[in-house]
């Protein structure tokens, strides 16, 4: 790419991270009550992004024979225990990808 190209795709994608992130602000200002559809989604949609995230995860995982499903297993265990022990999604989430990242790479 040449300077210029690369000057216009720096330039489009800032735009767009701004985009997203000043357009909520500009949408539902202070002043005025979130409407009762945006509360709703709010309090739905990390629970359905997370499960959209475990689906996705584990489609390709073979179920059939348990030494390729173990890592999964073992894994979404240690993500449940850790989040009900600690509260803390992100530290589940890093849990899990760590423990997995470990049994993949040095047990499995």
């Amino acid at each position: 790419m040449s300077i210029t190209q690369q000057m216009i795709t720096i330039g489009m994608v800032v735009l767009g991270t701004m985009l997203t992130r000043f357009l909520p602000f500009m949408i539902f200002p202070d002043n005025k009550p979130i409407p009762k559809y945006i509360q709703y989604l709010g309090k739905v949609l990390p629970y359905s992004v997370i499960g959209l995230l475990i689906v996705y995860c584990l489609k390709g995982v073979s179920w059939t024979s348990p030494s390729y499903s173990l890592p999964e297993i073992i894994s979404i265990a240690g993500v449940v225990c850790v989040h009900r022990w600690k509260k803390n999604m992100l530290l589940s989430i890093a849990t899990g990808t760590v423990l997995y990242m470990i049994l993949v790479q040095a047990v499995f």
